[in-house]
């Protein structure tokens, strides 16, 4: 049996937390004033990932090309635009994400593509709607 890492929580020892990337997509009506490193008071959880590491290589990249300062990619919001997204699913369906790996980030294993395709056309209609669409990720 393979032994999975955890961690207690600070309120009930008895409830297992399991290690791991977790990633986020989120939409606000709010427009931050930079597309990375900024802070939001009301967004709505519109899509979620569990260790999908080449989609947050991609984001990633995506983050220190809009000018990202922190040394580290974790807890950091970068805005998705129109064109990011489009760019986005073109680098999916060309299977373009980039090989990433980490600690207790899993493996990406081409099953997500169908989700991944349905989370962009659902963040392009928010877009669409007068929304901000942002990534964000925990691990």
């Amino acid at each position: 049996m393979k032994k999975i890492p955890y961690l207690y929580n600070n309120y009930s020892p008895l409830k297992q937390i399991t290690m791991g990337l977790d990633m986020y997509a989120y939409r606000t009506k709010e427009t931050p004033a930079e597309e990375v490193d900024f802070n939001v008071k009301n967004e709505e959880l519109i899509h979620q990932w569990r260790k999908h590491p080449n989609l947050h290589g991609w984001m990633e990249e995506l983050y220190y090309q809009k000018g990202g300062a922190e040394d580290s990619f974790n807890c950091v919001n970068v805005q998705l635009t129109k064109d990011d997204l489009l760019k986005l699913r073109s680098d999916i369906e060309d299977n373009l994400l980039p090989y990433t790996e980490g600690s207790f980030f899993g493996m990406t294993t081409g099953e997500e593509k169908e989700d991944d395709l349905e989370f962009i056309d659902k963040a392009l209609k928010d877009i669409d709607e007068g929304y901000t669409i942002y990534y964000s990720s925990w691990w």
